[in-house]
């Protein structure tokens, strides 16, 4: 996928670097950041710009750029770590999904080695293969993928990870649109079985904000990012509950609160992100916990 031009940057993303240098940061951490190998990657923003069922709404792509402009531009902004969450939606594309993006983070300087899994015959196997390939994190999409986390296909999958404390995004929660194995219920039983996952929810686990954050509490390893939520996009739906961030702060304090952005399927500037966490006024000690060091901590990142 190529520009035929360069592409125009949102104005207000000139002002993420000014954001963590008066933080003190080295930069910023983003843990939920997508790359696909071209052919889905169109797939799924032809799918946003039809407001698919599991979109529910319009959602025009900010940054409808080639890989390189998209690199390009998180160095700009200063996002020295990043994922490439790639998550398969049907049998029989997970382990290709996996060889791209191994590919793809070892041609690029700061993307951490990412991969996914589904329940289906052979899951073991390839993510056995994945960790070896030195797969830092993992991505699994219960929404979009259709399935239960607690599958049996998935059960020896869950206790590697555990056992390996490899990260896993897990797209958990009911936002924007509910299916059957949504929800803290299907997760909350997940993490009965294996307590011990280092889990990362997405979006918060919106709109279930109050149950996820009782998961990150009483689960040692879980943790939540923050992807959408705080922006005026995203508070349109499904805001998060005034009532709960003192307890925000507390767990992005202790190390489990991470910054997450869906860069590039936003369709609103990279910076909104920043400023909605920024607005909550939780602290600078919180937003530099949430913007580098727990991600640093958990990646031990330079």
């Amino acid at each position: 996928m190529t520009d035929p031009a360069p592409p125009s940057p949102p104005a207000e993303d000139a002002r993420v670097p000014e954001f963590w240098g008066a933080l003190g940061l080295p930069g910023l951490a983003d843990v939920h950041v997508h790359f696909l190998p071209p052919r889905l990657l169109r797939r799924v923003w032809e799918y946003f710009d039809a407001a698919g069922p599991l979109v529910g709404t319009e959602w025009p792509i900010r940054y409808r750029w080639s890989d390189a402009y998209r690199v390009a531009h998180l160095r700009h902004l200063g996002v020295r770590a990043f994922s490439a969450l790639a998550y398969a939606h049907r049998p029989g594309m997970a382990a290709d999904l996996n060889r791209w993006t191994l590919r793809f983070a070892r041609d690029t300087p700061g993307c951490l080695p990412s991969a996914t899994f589904f329940p289906e015959p052979g899951v073991a196997a390839y993510v056995d293969d994945a960790l070896t390939d030195g797969a830092r994190l993992f991505k699994v999409h219960v929404q979009v993928g259709g399935f239960s986390p607690t599958d049996p296909a998935l059960d020896e999958v869950w206790g590697t990870l555990a056992d390996a404390g490899v990260p896993v995004v897990v797209h958990a929660g009911h936002a924007p649109v509910g299916t059957t194995h949504t929800g803290p219920t299907p997760f909350a039983d997940l993490l009965a079985r294996h307590p011990r996952l280092v889990a990362v929810v997405a979006h918060l686990g919106a709109p279930d904000y109050r149950a996820f954050l009782d998961l990150a509490e009483a689960y040692e390893r879980v943790r939540l990012d923050t992807t959408m939520a705080f922006t005026p996009f995203f508070d349109r739906f499904v805001p998060f509950p005034a009532d709960e961030l003192p307890r925000l702060r507390d767990l992005g304090l202790a190390g489990k609160v991470l910054l997450g952005s869906d860069f590039p399927n936003i369709p609103y500037p990279y910076a909104d992100q920043l400023t909605g966490l920024a607005r909550l006024d939780l602290g600078d000690d919180w937003l530099r916990a949430v913007c580098w060091n727990n991600a640093a901590t958990l990646f031990d990142l330079p």
